[in-house]
């Protein structure tokens, strides 16, 4: 798979052959420099782009077959994402915030609400509901986040530099959150520069230059819940 960005007479070569396969239930750290297309695998898996040559298959489909409307409909029910910045609405309440994926699904208003609150109940934040962003600190706010991510029962949550806005005892807790959500048996794929974030996944790819330079499986550190699910079928395959 590759993917190359047009800017007037200069082509940027994002991706120049990735292939990359992720089993249902992996939990992946992605790393590399600035500029090595880690952003841009991300997008690609996350279907916010396309990739230029080669195919990205999602649960076996390949992506290239849906519409903008179909692209949308399959970001909101089958993919999480998690930002370094929030990306909350201000002036919303948190609950307000975790209610917009469902609302978007045409989910009727009572169903919402209590599913709104079981998912900012399961981040620990069923006390902080009510209040705005700018009421919540870094790491609550990330936990919203995550809320609003899991709201929709996604099988794969993105996660891109989620510790990155955060000092390093929210961070903890916020991989902690990340860690419960693998072990629930979800795919979990997360974008990060810090080796002690990448360290508590099952599997560290590398990338630089456009190019996955290794793919490294190993045991997550001490402390981390273990895997429960039992699916093997894969749900990301990118080739090039």
């Amino acid at each position: 798979m590759t993917k190359v960005y047009g800017l007037g007479e200069v082509e940027v070569h994002a991706l120049r052959g990735i292939t990359l396969a992720i089993e249902r239930g992996d939990y992946v750290a992605i790393m590399g420099s600035s500029g090595s297309g880690k952003t841009t695998l991300m997008n690609i898996i996350g279907c916010l782009d396309m990739p230029t040559s080669g195919r990205y298959l999602l649960d076996g489909i390949d992506v290239r077959r849906f519409g903008d409307d179909q692209l949308s409909l399959i970001r909101n029910r089958k993919v999480g994402f998690v930002f370094q910045s929030y990306n909350l609405i201000p002036r919303t309440t948190a609950l307000q915030n975790v209610e917009l994926p469902l609302t978007y699904a045409g989910v009727p208003p009572r169903e919402r609400l209590e599913r709104a609150r079981a998912a900012l109940d399961g981040v620990g934040l069923a006390d902080r509901a009510d209040h705005e962003p700018s009421e919540l600190s870094g790491g609550q706010q990330q936990r919203v986040a995550i809320a609003r991510a899991m709201v929709g029962n996604p099988s794969l949550i993105l996660a891109d530099e989620p510790t990155g806005n955060l000092d390093s005892v929210s961070g903890d807790q916020i991989m902690e959150v990340v860690d419960r959500v693998n072990a629930e048996g979800r795919t979990v794929v997360l974008i990060t520069h810090e080796e002690h974030v990448a360290a508590r996944a099952k599997r560290v790819v590398r990338v630089a230059d456009g190019l996955v330079v290794s793919d490294e499986r190993r045991a997550p550190v001490a402390g981390a819940p273990p895997h429960l699910s039992g699916a093997d079928t894969g749900i990301v395959e990118a080739a090039s």
